[in-house]
């Protein structure tokens, strides 16, 4: 039985193209990493066995748009397997709000306040907002987002009011294990301008690498189980970049048990880096056009160990709803996940 309450703060065509750049924002824009703070220690249930379960992107507009008729059905199927996890997560694409000004990119997606409500009913217990599209109508739809997750009593993370808030671990209960969740974003576009500051609201971005590694550390002092949720990632391209690669490593000798990854449209491999395990890409999930591999990343732990991880296959259908695969179909599908191991660098097991 899932436990939802918090106990501390915090395309496969087109949809989030972002222009191709040689390098991260430059150092002067990095903020100093913020001191450690007194925690309260790692609870005594760290070993308990738990089941958690990702998705990628998530939103809701035009073909998804009337998912939200009725918000309990939204997911279709596949929120059984959501639900039936301890700790479920995906990645929420979309402003909620119905207010604000069209940020200057290509695309915009937003949502009525009812997204939480469908999120909810499919047993997603977290939602991250660190993505390039969680401000695309401004810091007044931002501010609306933000809002409408406290009045759902959704959990988010990855962005907030100010920068200790969009960096601060979300900690959440699971058979009494402390897991905390920390999100940030690897894309490029408006990063500048959408980043979170002391007194501005915005997204943790992964470009500030000490405050991002600080904020993996901070985790670690409060919590038994740290999970990483990157927006991340060339669109399009299964294999992860160079810098996925790199701040992988910087995390997981930071403390992350694990790292997981969207934004690319489609599936990248998994695997363990030492003793973290990874999975860089989830592509499309709940998805407004086209049709990809998906599924649900289900991920067997005890203590700190991910002792098994398996893809629950599935496809994005035509209502935008991931479609689960049964016999041959799931079977090629699994085979096609493993196979993008190949380009990750990443082991098979853990070192």
């Amino acid at each position: 039985m899932k436990l939802r309450g918090i106990l501390a703060v915090a395309l496969l065509l087109g949809g989030c193209t972002a222009p191709a750049r040689p390098a991260a924002p430059s150092p002067a824009a990095v903020s100093p990493a913020p001191s450690a703070a007194v925690s309260p220690s790692p609870s005594a249930a760290a070993a308990a066995d738990l089941t958690l379960a990702f998705g990628g992107d998530v939103h809701f507009t035009e073909r998804t748009a009337g998912l939200l008729k009725n918000p309990a059905t939204a997911f279709g199927p596949v929120a059984e397997v959501l639900s039936a996890a301890d700790l479920a997560v995906v990645n929420l694409e979309t402003a909620v709000t119905t207010r604000g000004t069209p940020e200057p990119k290509e695309f915009h997606f937003r949502a009525p306040p009812s997204a939480y409500a469908a999120v909810k009913a499919a047993g997603v217990d977290a939602v991250s907002i660190a993505n390039n599209h969680a401000l695309d109508y401004g810091r007044v739809g931002f501010a609306d987002t933000l809002d409408a997750a406290a009045a759902a009593g959704m959990p988010v993370f990855g962005g907030g009011r100010t920068i200790d808030a969009a960096y601060a671990p979300l900690i959440l209960p699971a058979k009494g294990v402390r897991v905390a969740i920390v999100g940030f974003s690897q894309i490029y576009t408006l990063a500048d301008a959408w980043k979170a500051g002391p007194a501005t609201s915005g997204i943790a971005m992964a470009w500030d690498v000490p405050r991002a590694v600080a904020a993996v550390r901070a985790a670690r002092e409060q919590a038994d189980l740290v999970v990483v949720f990157n927006h991340w990632g060339t669109e399009r391209d299964s294999c992860p970049n160079t810098n996925q690669k790199t701040f992988a490593k910087a995390l997981a000798d930071a403390g992350a048990d694990l790292i997981i990854g969207a934004h690319a449209h489609v599936l990248q491999g998994d695997g363990w880096l030492g003793h973290t395990y990874v999975a860089y890409g989830l592509g499309n999930f709940v998805w407004y056009v086209g049709s990809a591999d998906t599924g649900v990343l289900r991920v067997q732990v005890h203590g700190r160990s991910v002792v098994k991880a398996e893809l629950v296959p599935a496809v994005v259908s035509g209502t935008g709803q991931p479609r689960l695969l049964t016999g041959t179909a799931a079977s090629a599908a699994t085979r096609r996940f493993t196979d993008l191991r190949r380009c990750t660098g990443l082991a098979a097991a853990p070192a």
